[in-house]
């Protein structure tokens, strides 16, 4: 039997060394799903319970492997279901190519049964590169193109094959007129660093500041060395954007955390204080919580020219590899012999950790949800791959979460959508089967689809050689981030209609499908508990019954934003006593620590 254009498909995803296609089936990808069959299931195709969820897990496989990811879903409603794990991708920066099928071309613009204009719905967030295939002779170039522009851009693309194209015999391009070939898959990225004398420029507003603050985003994930050198020389202190959380550890002393909404004092007090602002591969959005404008000289790092330059005005700005670019700079940078700077960030870094801990042991009814993440640090094993998923969860992950050396972790940054953190989880999983994988998910994302993913777990999970999987759920029957975003941003009280859940198990459901599932109901079970789910040999859901009334609130929060929460109180909400007595306890430990 000829190749059809499908085998062809599979084939070269092969030479492109794609191990994993995540997706689900439909008539519209048949010719794919039987050429699995007949390639015996190489790619390994790793069915999720939903397209959304394939798109988010390669997505997750892809942040966590640095390979693209790819996932695969039929015409029509399964193509659909792709976007918001590719809109996900995209924003974050993160390669992920997307196959799709199409109704047949005999019948493409006679309004067929499940027939969707791909291009133009696919032109946004596949906008890199997104082509749909009219003979066989377009491939390879197109998947070439497809899996090249991906990793260049880190960027989400996709590729349309009609369903009768799928199962036509495979025809190479020819050489003539009009036909288009390709190239040995692969695809190494460029060395590129800033020129000299921009190099120069940065040195010397470097030298010239006596209070140097660093930002670093994943940009500066392969940059981690260079920009502890740089620190050691200009004694400045590091805050890390979101997404930047696992590129430096969080037990260096001048290390400040996360910055922004989710952020800790410390980074704050950087930003507020600091006379010249050196910005590593991050996008990070709010200016707000940058210098003022005008009481910091800046400089930014960036490979991509066109992030450059936007969030805040720099002086300086160096496109290039934060590493390459970084080395050039180093030896040019004056090593400050006052070191008075990075004693007060190492003294703010201090007491905001005694702050944290202070914090996790307020007394809650039952279970105060930075306790839950507090206990973990010191269990944390030393290898462990983080996800969390949108809502309140992202504020104790960004805070409380003590990273080391050799840990990664992740989150839906920029799109900030629920439902990313059990799917990145077992993208995780498929990425680095030898390592332990830990998501934190609030009981909102895992009604909303986290549940149905732990399918996906039981059903995959003897392929994992570190069975070491566990879904932490803050259960507070309470869509809680957007309870306290009304209460804090719009001075409303919970409006007990929209953000009340229906009560569930979801260690019981966990234990229903063959996992485990512990239930946490006291505070003095969550060390237990953690130590028994990182011993298990199944993966595990650890049910903590939180308390909706402990403030997520960053410890930098503006008087406005306390007033509106006051306010919403006195309008009525119905949590007002819990509330208020709560946030004034996990308030007041910033006071104790500065007495201490």
């Amino acid at each position: 039997m000829a190749p059809t254009v499908a085998d062809y498909l599979l084939q070269r995803l092969r030479e492109w060394g794609v191990e994993r296609v995540f997706g689900y089936p439909g008539d519209g990808i048949n010719g794919i799903i039987a050429a699995l069959g007949r390639a015996d299931d190489q790619p390994r195709f790793v069915q999720a319970r939903h397209e959304e969820m394939a798109a988010f897990e390669a997505t997750g496989y892809a942040k966590f492997s640095g390979k693209p990811g790819v996932c695969l879903a039929t015409s029509g409603p399964g193509a659909i279901h792709l976007l918001n794990g590719l809109y996900d991708a995209k924003l974050d920066h993160v390669p992920v190519v997307a196959i799709v099928g199409q109704t047949a071309r005999s019948a493409i613009g006679g309004s067929y049964q499940q027939e969707v204009d791909l291009l133009t719905l696919y032109k946004d967030v596949a906008g890199a590169y997104v082509q749909e295939a009219a003979v066989s002779a377009q491939l390879p170039n197109l998947l070439d193109r497809a899996m090249r522009i991906a990793m260049a851009e880190h960027a989400p693309t996709a590729i349309i094959i009609p369903s009768d194209l799928q199962e036509e015999e495979y025809e190479p391009p020819a050489h003539a007129f009009k036909n288009v070939p390709s190239s040995t898959p692969g695809y190494q990225p460029p060395v590129t660093r800033a020129p000299d004398a921009e190099i120069e420029k940065a040195a010397g507003i470097l030298n010239e500041g006596s209070k140097v603050a660093i930002l670093v985003g994943q940009g500066a994930r392969s940059a981690a060395a260079e920009v502890m050198e740089v620190a050691e020389l200009t004694g400045a202190g590091i805050a890390k954007a979101l997404l930047g959380k696992d590129v430096l550890p969080d037990d260096l002393p001048y290390v400040t955390g996360a910055i922004g909404l989710l952020g800790t004092r410390p980074s704050y007090e950087l930003m507020r204080d600091c006379d010249t602002l050196l910005i590593v591969g991050s996008n990070f959005p709010y200016s707000q919580f940058l210098p003022e404008f005008g009481d910091a000289r800046g400089i930014q790092i960036d490979i991509d020219g066109r992030m450059i330059g936007m969030r805040y005005p720099t002086e300086v700005n160096l496109v290039g590899d934060a590493a390459e670019t970084l080395r050039a700079l180093i030896p040019l940078v004056k090593r400050k012999k006052k070191r008075s700077w990075r004693e007060t960030i190492e003294e703010n870094v201090a007491r905001s950790w005694s702050v944290i801990e202070r914090q996790a042991h307020v007394e809650a009814d039952p279970v105060n949800p930075m306790l839950l993440f507090w206990e973990l640090n010191p269990r944390l094993p030393a290898d462990t791959i983080v996800t969390s998923d949108s809502g309140s969860a992202a504020n104790w992950y960004a805070r409380d979460l003590k990273f080391r050396a050799g840990m990664r972790g992740s989150l839906s940054g920029t799109l900030a959508t629920m439902g990313c953190g059990v799917p990145y989880a077992i993208g995780a999983k498929f990425a680095h089967p030898d390592r332990p994988v830990i998501a934190f998910v609030g009981d909102g994302a895992m009604q909303m689809n986290g549940m149905n993913e732990l399918i996906t777990m039981k059903r995959y999970m003897s392929e994992w050689s570190d069975p070491r999987l566990i879904v932490a759920v803050l259960h507070n029957n309470d869509l809680n981030q957007v309870t306290w975003e009304l209460r804090a941003m719009s001075g409303a009280p919970k409006f007990v209609e929209s953000q009340a859940l229906p009560e569930m198990s979801y260690a019981g459901f966990a234990r229903s499908l063959g996992l485990e599932g512990l239930e946490v109901e006291k505070p003095d079970a969550i060390g237990p508990a953690w130590d028994r789910a990182l011993a298990a040999d199944v993966p595990v859901v650890i049910d903590v019954r939180c308390d909706p009334d402990i403030p997520p609130i960053p410890p930098h929060a503006e008087f406005e934003q306390m007033k509106d929460a006051a306010e919403a109180i006195i309008k009525g909400d119905p949590d007002s006593y819990g509330v208020v007595r709560k946030g004034l306890k996990t308030k007041a430990q910033e006071m104790f620590a500065r007495k201490s």
